[in-house]
């Protein structure tokens, strides 16, 4: 996966923004105005992106992808990891992370904002 691809990936589901809140180094994508993608665009030659991830299930990713999950860099690490691309992981599963942070993301979010982006 390269960037144009993951930020072509993120922008195809159903109502998502994306900014540069932190500055023009780091792309934001958001839903319902929260965050579930962030990614550095310093470094696209080593592709990283910080995913939300239940809070379980992120420590049996870091313990079985050890090379290409870690705690969430400077973000909550409890609920959010640092996903090298290009490792461990194939295509499929890097969107099916990036799936369950988007789904993660848009469950926390009030049933007013859930109906306004229907």
């Amino acid at each position: 996966m390269n960037i144009e691809e993951l930020r072509e990936y993120c922008i195809a589901k159903k109502a998502v923004t994306e900014e540069l809140p932190f500055g023009p180094d780091t792309l934001v994508f958001k839903i319902g105005g929260k965050v579930f993608l962030l990614v550095g665009l310093d470094r696209v030659d080593g592709l990283s992106f910080n995913v939300k991830c239940d809070p379980e299930y992120a420590i049996t990713l870091r313990q079985q992808h050890e090379q290409t999950v870690f705690p969430g860099y400077h973000m909550n690490k409890k609920h959010w990891n640092t996903v090298h691309a290009n490792r461990q992981l194939n295509d499929q599963k890097l969107m099916e992370l990036i799936d369950h942070s988007y789904d993660l993301v848009f469950a926390s979010l009030t049933k007013a904002i859930k109906e306004s982006l229907s």
